[in-house]
């Protein structure tokens, strides 16, 4: 998965709130390829 899908699909995990496991493994994922998936944090 590219970065950019990858913080596309965290923030759509977000905010379906549904599928917390999922929002998760892709925020472990962000951190671990050093992605900010927010401009404002």
């Amino acid at each position: 998965m590219s970065n950019e899908q990858l913080v596309v699909s965290y923030r759509d995990a977000l905010k379906s709130g549904k599928d917390k496991d999922w929002a998760r493994i892709l925020k472990d994922e962000i951190e671990k390829r050093g992605l900010k998936p927010f401009k404002n944090r």
